[in-house]
């Protein structure tokens, strides 16, 4: 592709770059919310399946926090450029 055409496909201003990241971490940060509340009701409901609701539940609480990493390596590379 022509030089020109990269470099304004890449100017990305680091505001709008951290205001695009403050936005995005809010869905992790509620999906964790939602994960926890259902594994402490479950534990209430059921405490004999603790030991498999805790594991499910960090299983997916890591899966979760893998999207808000991803974002912010998004952010630090449209910041530096």
């Amino acid at each position: 592709m022509n030089d020109a055409v990269l470099a304004q496909t890449v100017n990305i201003n680091p505001g709008l770059a951290a205001i695009g990241y403050g936005l995005g971490a809010i869905g992790p940060g509620i999906g964790v919310g939602l994960i926890f509340a259902a594994v402490i009701n479950g534990t209430a409901r059921q405490p004999e399946a603790k030991g498999k609701l805790q594991a499910l539940g960090y299983s997916t609480f890591v899966l979760s926090e893998v999207l808000a990493l991803i974002g912010i390596v998004v952010y630090f590379i449209a910041s530096t450029k």
